[in-house]
């Protein structure tokens, strides 16, 4: 991408901030490149949708880098939007940024290069199909998905519009990365097993009507967006973190529990120890005779949903804390050019156009392992699955579970 071509289309003076009243012919030195900060005309200009809790934190993370601006963010609750629309004021200018109610006015902006994506699972896959449509490049919060389909259609658009994509899960590498190097560093030898307990599943929900959208400022219609009409409760819509009945992560219309939510975490660091993140297992087999939930991949290693050591080697067992100082071994990916963090990683993929740690194929892969172990769990008995073709073998019941329909123009 041309990143000066992108750039231009904005106004100096509207990036730069003002530069001085009375004197619009006056540009900052700010906005020229000094002090550490790229040029106007040189920085990457993003927007934040759903940035309620976790968003407006990560959304902190990228206006620290310096070649960032934001100009836009969006939430469809009135109070979350009006605090996270404040501070990106603070550091930006008050004339500098716009707070918009629904997501597609942002990526109707052609000013706007990338977007990072914050809102209840429900809504990943839907915003970043449209971001990939709009021409810009998007990092989503994992999960990366609500349904095992969407993800592959997540994938096909970004490869279909050229952009550069990734799934949230900052800890894959700073909390796994690690052992996934000592796992792989072949002094344990051939790396066995996985163990990764990330909690329970999501469940439907039951409760009645409750309270007015309105008078709690939240857009409820377009909250919902694609899931099911559904009276509107705040215990939906909240986000309390959990499962215990008063945040969205409780109920599978909107999400799968914390088997997705820590899931994106736990199994995406799994599966970059054992070098699997690029396929899937061939059978999933639900808890049984003191077995736990397993994984069985076709290379003969196992993942299993459970507590203990990260990774069982031929020679050992492999903790999180094991050899923190081992350099990287060949094959296993890291942060690009001494990148420090996810974020910073992402954006300088963004400028650079090479794939990201956390690459959009990778991130729906271990979403599907989410996926398939709360499948695994409601059917409650073996199944088989293609890594290929991604859908379930022999098991009609199993493989309408590969998505869900969606409401109204929701349609990716």
């Amino acid at each position: 991408m041309n990143l000066k071509r992108t750039f231009k289309r904005r106004s100096f003076m509207k990036v730069a901030g003002a530069a001085a009243i009375g004197l619009p012919n006056i540009i900052t030195s700010n906005a020229l490149g000094a002090n550490g900060v790229p040029a106007a005309s040189e920085r990457i200009v993003m927007a934040g949708l759903g940035m309620g809790g976790r968003g407006a934190d990560v959304l902190r993370e990228f206006m620290s880098q310096p070649q960032i601006q934001v100009v836009a963010v969006n939430d469809v609750k009135s109070a979350q939007l009006a605090s996270v629309l404040g501070k990106v004021k603070q550091k930006y200018g008050e004339n500098n940024v716009e707070g918009y109610e629904d997501y597609r006015e942002v990526l109707a902006r052609d000013d706007i290069d990338m977007v990072f994506c914050a809102p209840p699972d429900h809504w990943h896959a839907q915003m970043m199909i449209d971001a990939c449509k709009a021409g810009k490049d998007v990092l989503c919060e994992k999960p990366l998905t609500l349904t095992i389909a969407e993800g592959r259609k997540i994938v096909n658009a970004a490869r279909k519009y050229g952009r550069i994509a990734a799934g949230g899960s900052q800890r894959v590498w700073q909390d796994y990365g690690r052992a996934a190097c000592a796992a792989n560093s072949g002094l344990f030898g051939k790396v066995l097993e996985a163990n990764a307990n990330p909690g329970g599943p999501s469940r439907p929900c039951y409760l009645p009507g409750k309270g007015d959208p309105k008078k709690d400022g939240v857009n409820w219609d377009l909250w919902l967006g694609p899931a099911p009409w559904a009276p509107y409760n705040a215990y939906r819509c909240g986000r309390s973190y959990g499962l215990g009945g008063k945040g969205f992560r409780t109920w599978e219309d909107y999400s799968g529990g914390m088997m997705t939510d820590w899931g994106g975490h736990k199994f995406g660091g799994a599966m970059h120890g054992l070098q699997l993140e690029h396929t899937g297992p061939n059978l999933i087999t639900p808890p049984k005779d003191g077995e736990p939930l397993t994984y069985h991949f076709a290379t003969g290693q196992k993942l299993k949903v459970q507590g203990g050591a990260n990774y069982v080697c031929e020679g050992g067992k492999v903790g999180n804390n094991t050899l923190r100082d081992l350099k990287v071994p060949a094959g296993l990916r890291t942060y690009k050019d001494g990148c420090r963090s996810l974020v910073q990683d992402f954006v300088r993929c963004v400028e650079t156009r090479e794939a990201p740690f956390r690459e959009v194929e990778w991130s729906h892969r271990a979403a599907t392992i989410c996926h398939l172990g709360n499948i695994c769990l409601k059917l409650n008995r073996p199944l088989k699955w293609d890594p290929d073709k991604e859908d379930f073998i022999g098991d009609v019941e199993a493989s309408r579970m590969v998505d869900r329909p969606r409401r109204g123009v929701w349609q990716i």
